[in-house]
């Protein structure tokens, strides 16, 4: 099956881009979530950590 995609791969052109454009949105990605983790306010991340350790709250039911 291999052989099959890349056979069709191979007819396309420039599709060797399309590896280095992934490439490059994971590494930004990745970079943009270690700048926010490391600039976020640590109350913020205190309150939104213990959100799942919380009672729910009663719902607004009309």
């Amino acid at each position: 099956m291999l052989k099959f995609v890349k056979q069709n791969l191979e007819n396309i052109d420039g599709v060797a881009i399309y590896p280095i454009i992934s490439l490059l949105i994971f590494f930004v990605f990745f970079v943009a979530l270690f700048a926010w983790v490391i600039t976020a306010k640590k109350k913020y991340l205190q309150e939104v950590s213990a959100l799942p350790l919380e009672d729910p709250q009663t719902p607004n039911q009309p």
